[in-house]
């Protein structure tokens, strides 16, 4: 299984498009996670804890690895192919966008912008009209060097802003580390978790999911938001967070949370460096083998400026959108933008060349 052994694959050789269904059909790839992406070719690596780094052991065939004799492998090619079930209502055969709203007063994307009340709740409901499937709402910053917020305090800036939302039509998502936060946004009418901590940070948060029977996501992080940027290192970055995530969804798993209702997040930008995140970007596909949805947060992040030049984080959204569709094509299932209206565009246009369904879905968009 993953993370008990040192066995991983990565699909490659992705499709799209009449490309993959004929592939498909002909028996040369798979669907991955279900679709609309598929693939051709396995990558077979393996490492060992004595010395841990990455050793390519071959490139199979879909073909090859669907026929192999290796039991690792077989159940490994059944995870990345495994479509989602549906989750809160909504269907993941499609890649969703997930609309940011930070009710705080210093978030590092738009400061104070949505931190009035008021302002917060128009903001959402425009995100709906631009677009947007999921609304996720955070009260807490979670940039590098941010200060913790009393869970009470943190409550109240999000619970009556999610209780103007629960008749919008679109789930809700609580962005938070700690229980309290968590049960009064649930009990506000949210429907998902989505916790940077992957319920690590408060011991209570694991009951209060479970009791609530509420999707959550799962996040990788290397230290607090106060220490996360200090010098971050990995053995083997795709790697050793895949094992972290592994390792948590088995441990949420066995708290009483169904496999079925979690969504892995690597954490772009949390503890990572530059080439870090640019290496999970390529690397993305690998993590379909934690057999859940993959939810991908590279909106207006640093590395974003850092490797276009630009210092202003409101003006990183053509790099954002950019980062964005190197998921889809990847087949992560869900993109947390703040961009909403841009990412839902270039996504329908993804979709109609790629021949996905015939529609441009554009939604609210003009």
């Amino acid at each position: 299984m993953p993370g008990q052994s040192d066995l991983y694959l990565k699909p490659t050789g992705l499709l799209h498009g009449v490309e993959a269904q004929s592939a498909v059909k002909a028996g040369l790839a798979g669907w991955l996670a279900g679709g609309p992406a598929a693939f051709s070719l396995v990558e077979v690596i393996e490492r060992r804890r004595a010395e841990p780094t990455r050793r390519h052991v071959r490139l199979l065939s879909y073909a090859d690895a669907r026929a192999s004799s290796d039991v690792a492998i077989i159940t490994r090619l059944e995870r990345i192919c495994a479509a989602p079930s549906p989750m809160a209502g909504l269907d993941l055969h499609r890649p969703l966008v997930m609309g940011i709203v930070n009710v705080t007063p210093d978030s590092f994307s738009d400061g104070s912008l949505f931190a009035e009340r008021d302002v917060a709740i128009a903001h959402g409901r425009s995100l709906i009209v631009k677009g947007a499937d999921i609304l996720d709402i955070g009260g807490e910053s979670t940039r590098p060097g941010a200060r913790d917020v009393p869970p009470e305090e943190e409550a109240e800036r999000v619970a009556p802003v999610i209780a103007a939302w629960r008749d919008e039509g679109v789930p809700i998502s609580i962005d938070t580390r700690k229980s309290l936060v968590m049960h009064s946004a649930l009990a506000a009418g949210a429907a998902i978790v989505n916790d940077v901590s992957a319920l690590g940070y408060d011991p209570k948060s694991l009951e209060v999911v479970r009791d609530a029977e509420a999707p959550v996501v799962l996040m990788h992080a290397q230290g607090t938001p106060q220490v996360m940027q200090k010098d971050p290192r990995y053995d083997d970055v795709s790697l050793d967070i895949f094992d972290y995530l592994a390792q948590r969804i088995d441990d949420v798993v066995r708290a009483g949370i169904a496999r079925s209702r979690i969504i892995a997040d690597p954490g772009i930008g949390f503890g990572k460096t530059v080439e870090h995140n640019l290496t999970l970007l390529r690397e993305l596909s690998l993590f379909h083998g934690l057999g859940v949805p993959i939810l991908l947060g590279a909106s207006r992040k640093a590395f974003v400026g850092s490797v276009t030049g630009e210092p202003e984080a409101r003006m990183r959204v053509a790099g954002s959108v950019q980062a964005a569709m190197i998921g889809v094509a990847q087949g992560v299932q869900i993109l947390r933008v703040h961009d909403v209206r841009e990412t839902v565009q270039a996504i329908a246009i993804w979709r109609r060349v790629n021949a996905v369904d015939g529609s441009a879905d554009l939604k609210g968009t003009h």
